[in-house]
């Protein structure tokens, strides 16, 4: 069987009110780029029709596929399933709800075709996001970049273009966290961006979390690919053991010269509460990294299908 030139892999829960107008869209772009295309759409279950019109869709183009999940894994398992199950030369990934705008996908193409094996969609403006999320984002977009051993480059999302060879070696890392971004980047080759200004959602409301969600990137970003924080630890620790000893130095002096230590038991209060902040903020920061090593140590799939229509073998879980 001939393998597509390209994937599309679009991770999708709950979005009945944009399929329609997504693949009215996207079609006409893989078509005039090749016949030879598949979209996978990877659904984590939910109430609304968003699993009938997928199959509707593929009933009259075979090349529409689907992967439903045994339960919501959440997005990033998505769009790792949907490379796994991707066959194509390229692989592009996207989000369904007309933010990420298909007819970039066209760029996308010209440069791997140029010899890019990574292509990514790099923000230039974000309509229809609230502030909490614009803040939030640069916000970690910034730590990551301070922190991060790698470099993962700023306003990007997972809307990319990736040569075979990058989906290969992503899907052969074995971390359990789904952070593409920095995935894509630990994995190296030849990477560029293309620039777009992102519009709002078509339809509907994102199923993200404007702040939490942008924490848990940004907490990715820094815990699983550095160890920036656990320097920062044992500085703030240094920091606040050489504070509690210039304190000591100086009631000592004070006392051995006859005056009265100006701040009571105000001090004891105060050194109290920084130090006792010190250690809550160290020992959160291990827990963070414990909590990863546990979680990579159970080595529990990333996904279950539970349906998969278009592919051949039959479904299978991920690898460990």
């Amino acid at each position: 069987m001939k393998h597509p030139l390209i994937s599309v892999v679009v991770p999708v829960y709950q979005e009945e009110g944009n399929l329609p107008a997504f693949l009215a869209a996207l079609t006409p772009v893989l078509g005039g780029l090749t016949e030879d295309y598949e979209i996978i759409f990877c659904m984590d279950p939910g109430e609304d029709r968003t699993e009938s019109l997928i199959l509707e869709a593929r009933e009259s183009d075979r090349r529409v596929k689907l992967l439903k999940f045994s339960r919501r894994f959440g997005q990033p398992f998505a769009v790792l399933a949907g490379m796994e199950y991707s066959s194509g030369d390229a692989v592009v990934v996207m989000d369904v709800d007309m933010q990420d705008p298909p007819e970039l996908i066209r760029a996308m193409v010209e440069k791997w075709r140029e010899g890019w094996d990574v292509v990514y969609a790099q923000r230039r403006l974000r309509e229809g996001e609230n502030w909490i999320r614009k803040t939030a984002s640069r916000i970690g977009y910034l730590l990551i970049d301070k922190v991060a051993d790698i470099k993962i480059p700023r306003n990007v999302g997972e809307f990319r273009l990736m040569s075979r060879r990058v989906v290969d070696e992503v899907n052969r890392l074995r971390e359990c966290h789904g952070f593409l971004r920095g995935l894509v980047s630990f994995v190296g080759f030849r990477q560029t961006a293309v620039i777009f200004d992102r519009p709002a959602r078509n339809a509907g409301h994102t199923k993200y979390n404007p702040l939490f969600g942008s924490l848990r990137v940004g907490f990715n970003g820094i815990f699983c690919f550095s160890n920036y924080a656990l320097t920062l630890s044992t500085l703030a620790g240094f920091l606040a053991a050489l504070g509690a000893f210039g304190l000591a130095l100086a009631a000592f002096v004070m006392k051995v010269c006859g005056f009265p230590f100006p701040m009571g038991d105000a001090t004891i209060i105060i050194l109290i509460l920084f130090l006792g902040g010190v250690q809550l903020i160290t020992v959160g920061i291990l827990g963070e990294y414990v909590g990863r090593i546990y979680e990579e140590a159970k080595g529990r799939p990333k996904f279950i299908v539970d349906k998969a229509a278009g592919f051949d073998p039959v479904p299978r879980r991920s690898a460990d």
